[in-house]
């Protein structure tokens, strides 16, 4: 098996399952008591999300790229960013290492492909919903998207930062979630994607009525794919 690095700790949340997730996907594949060969590269999530409200997003290439390249010279032969958000510093990170970055989005699109399905509900960060780094990706698979109302990214934001990053899980919060899948699977979403590392934490499939996509576990199945390949 290959080593795996992650550029994790944004947030520390979403890379416990990135590691609990690789290591239960290595023990299929190795049998019991295998483990994956993975290095994290923990950033501070204060700096981060201090330096993407001040849109200081030439700093956070920077500090990414800084990461990868850190990451490498331990020995990964790939990488892993685990966020949706921070895969707009892709690019950056790429052209500081010589080994394959896996992107969330690339990833997503193909399993979406695999079930025939062309729209899309895409539930992330502001940033991940707002912006085109991540919506561009899914247009080159073929694939279109939907995005909550303002309201409801408002709302949608705030859980992530004020509560699932923290490990804050509320019932209030998963039926926002729900109702806004709901409104969006009306306007012809055919599947959810959760489009934030944390969100897999608070919606599962049973939570949605139409197929849910968790980008985390996808994210980790293609690092470990490659890994024995």
């Amino acid at each position: 098996m290959q080593t795996i690095g992650l550029i994790g700790g944004i947030t520390p949340q979403s890379t416990i399952l990135y590691y609990q997730i690789l290591n239960d996907l290595a023990e299929k594949h190795l049998g019991t008591s295998h483990t994956a060969k993975c290095i994290i590269n923990s950033v501070d999530f204060g700096t981060i999300h201090k330096l993407q409200h001040d849109g200081r997003w030439d700093l956070l290439n920077e500090l990414m790229a800084e990461a990868g390249k850190n990451l490498e010279n331990a020995g990964a032969k790939m990488l892993l960013i685990c966020a949706n958000t921070m895969h707009l510093t892709i690019e950056a990170v790429r052209k500081n290492v010589s080994i394959p970055v896996l992107h969330i989005a690339e990833a997503t699109a193909e399993k979406i492909q695999e079930k025939k399905i062309k729209t899309v509900a895409l539930l992330g960060t502001k940033y991940t919903m707002e912006l085109d780094f991540y919506k561009d990706v899914l247009i080159s698979f073929g694939i279109q998207t939907l995005i909550p109302n303002a309201e409801e990214r408002e709302e949608v934001h705030r859980v992530i930062y004020e509560e699932l990053s923290k490990g804050i899980l509320k019932d209030s919060s998963r039926e926002a979630y729900k109702n806004c899948i709901e409104r969006l699977q009306k306007e012809g979403a055919q599947g959810v994607i959760l489009g934030c590392t944390e969100i897999p934490l608070l919606i599962k499939q049973e939570d949605s009525a139409i197929p849910v996509f968790d980008t985390t576990t996808i994210h980790a199945t293609k690092a470990i794919e490659l890994a024995f390949s």
